[in-house]
């Protein structure tokens, strides 16, 4: 799908007098301004991101109670257990919070769901079997918000629950010894953007404070809380929540707990993932770390994640490590498979501009499926559901959804929830579970709520551009200082710039695993650097064909191998240049 390219303004002006009122280079004033900062002071702040302007735990609702609950359970050494999440955000919470009560002496233990046989969030008979087993106290990470029955449930069997959540709360709230969650109707939490494993940090830090009878922790619980904010960086980075406010100051911290004193389970992980330093940057991490450990969770084997990010044993770390790489690798074939099997079913439709993409195959992995719904999602620029029939004999196909522009989802699947044996999920990304014969009506009626819920100018995609600049400024020190405005991810993409009158210097390559990716070196006067796209194969035939010169949208990095620096372009689109308009767009 073609996108029309928004250049954004600037006046040089503006952009010098908040150069010389900052103190920063002309690029990063002018990209700073490009993000809505628009004081001296916001810039600043937004720039150090220092961490004493972490809001303390006392200010997220709920996390003092939880800490004293669990501090009154460590010293009657009452059974707990660490109730987690299949995913990235819900693994790294988990091992936060079970290395806090282990490292406090409590007898604690960890459960997480199995992804393909019992799903998301807390479930009635997981509960029975752990009180089977002795458990006293169940604290959740990442889940429980809404689950009113389970926690009913948690009563009836003497447990104590303690629920700690950042999804969506609903109208009734389940009744526990504590909820813990930034976004609780009636309190006011200073930031309501926390990812579950930023929620779980905050009560063991609270948790530490109890421990060292002061609002001044430890120096050993200072240095744990510290090293507790990589694994809060792994799970904020792969949780796409947005990297603004206090996120940004726990990932830039977190990333320097990660590069500087990262545990011996998260150095083992770097290692199979062949990260050099100065890595792991938000990059490395949303591309290398988290897909490792996510799948696990897609393949059934989230405990492993949580294991190998708590356990005491180097080599035990490096063995879980290595098998989790091999998990990847077998991730990415399935998603391949799947991605391919789905285009054939988009072309194979009668309809050539579908509102929405509703696709089923039989026996797709549902680990799998929202990977590649997100892949078409941005590659046709359509919401996507994807639907496995068939998996493990179940009676109901299994669904994942990916949400585009400002389409939202679960809106969307509420509307059409008479289809539907169960939803659930939020704007962005969703899940969803039907009957096989309710498969046409559904994919109807959420046709139809997609061609009347997304305005015309949102039909086509739209790229974003902060500034045009001519290859020749792209010096390592021009990128270097475009670096100070990371951690780059949601809410604050990585500066995206393009050029004209570029031209191809050599061939267009592919690379990587399945000759996914592309390489080229791109000449635009005398200057020639080299650019990657990522994902982006089928571009090969075109881009080697295109008459004349080109214009070029990317984001400059600094690549580093084998201790070499060089200026690097990820390209984010292209056109023939006669296909540019006259004001920038196209």
């Amino acid at each position: 799908m073609p996108k029309r390219w928004l250049i954004y303004p600037h006046d040089a002006g503006r952009v010098q007098e908040f150069q010389r009122a900052v103190g920063v280079p002309a690029v990063v004033a002018q990209l700073l301004l490009a993000r809505g900062i628009r004081s001296p002071s916001e810039a600043r702040l937004f720039l150090q991101a220092p961490l004493n302007s972490l809001h303390p735990p006392e200010s997220l609702p709920g996390a003092e109670q939880a800490a004293q609950v669990l501090w009154q359970a460590v010293q009657e050494r009452r059974k707990i257990v660490v109730y987690g999440d299949y995913d990235v955000d819900g693994m790294a919470g988990c091992a936060i919070l079970f290395r806090a009560l282990r490292r406090l002496g409590a007898e604690v233990q960890y459960f997480i769901p199995c992804r393909l046989s019992q799903g998301y969030g807390l479930h009635g008979e997981a509960l029975r079997e752990l009180r089977r087993q002795g458990a006293e106290v169940v604290v959740t990470v990442d889940c429980g918000i809404a689950s009113l029955e389970e926690a009913r449930l948690a009563r009836e069997l003497g447990l104590t629950l303690i629920i700690t959540d950042h999804h969506l709360p609903r109208a009734e709230l389940p009744k526990a010894e504590a909820l813990v969650h930034p976004q609780l109707p009636d309190a006011e939490a200073p930031f309501p953007s926390l990812s579950g494993a930023a929620v779980a940090f905050k009560v063991v830090w609270a948790l530490c404070r109890l421990a060292s009878g002061s609002s001044r922790v430890s120096p050993a619980a200072r240095e744990f809380l510290q090293q507790m904010l990589g694994y809060v960086a792994l799970a904020t980075v792969a949780d796409v929540v947005p990297l603004l406010g206090e996120n940004r100051v726990l990932v830039k911290h977190g990333l320097d707990a990660l590069r500087h004193r990262p545990t011996e389970r998260v150095r083992a992980l770097m290692q199979v993932c062949q990260l050099e330093p100065p890595a792991p940057s938000s990059e490395d991490v949303a591309f290398a770390l988290a897909p490792r450990l996510n799948a696990a969770g897609r393949l059934g084997q989230a405990r492993l994640g949580v294991e190998l990010l708590s356990t005491d044993s180097a080599s035990r770390a490096e063995k879980l490590a290595q098998f989790i790489d091999q998990l990847n690798h077998t991730r990415r074939s399935l998603e391949q498979s799947i991605y391919q099997a789905a285009l054939k079913e988009v072309k194979a439709l009668s309809d050539p501009d579908p509102p929405a993409l509703v696709l089923a195959g039989h026996k797709w992995h549902p680990g799998v499926i929202g990977i590649v719904a997100g892949r078409l999602a941005e590659r046709f620029h359509r919401p996507v559901v994807l639907l496995s029939l068939d998996w493990n004999q179940e009676p109901v196909a299994v669904g994942s959804a990916r949400s585009v522009g400002e389409f939202d989802l679960y809106q969307a699947l509420r509307a059409c929830r008479e289809h539907l044996v169960e939803f659930g999920g939020h704007a962005a990304a969703a899940g969803l579970k039907l009957r096989p014969q309710a498969l046409e009506q559904f994919r109807e009626a959420f046709c139809h709520w997609a061609q009347q819920n997304i305005p015309p100018h949102q039909r086509q995609a739209e790229l974003v551009i902060d500034a045009e600049v001519p290859l020749g400024t792209l010096t390592l020190e021009a990128v270097r200082q475009i670096e100070q405005l990371a951690p780059f991810g949601f809410g604050n993409p990585r500066p995206v710039i393009c050029a004209t009158g570029v031209e191809l210097a050599g061939p267009v390559r592919t690379m990587g695993g399945g000759g996914r990716h592309l390489s080229m070196m791109l000449r635009q006067g005398p200057v020639v650097l080299r650019a990657v796209a990522f994902g982006q194969a089928d571009w090969a035939p075109e881009l080697t064909n295109s008459p004349g010169p080109l214009a070029v949208a990317f984001e400059p990095v600094i690549n580093t191998f084998q201790g070499r620096r060089s200026v690097e372009l990820h390209l984010a689109d292209w056109k023939p240049l006669e296909q540019l308009s006259a004001t920038g767009t196209g």
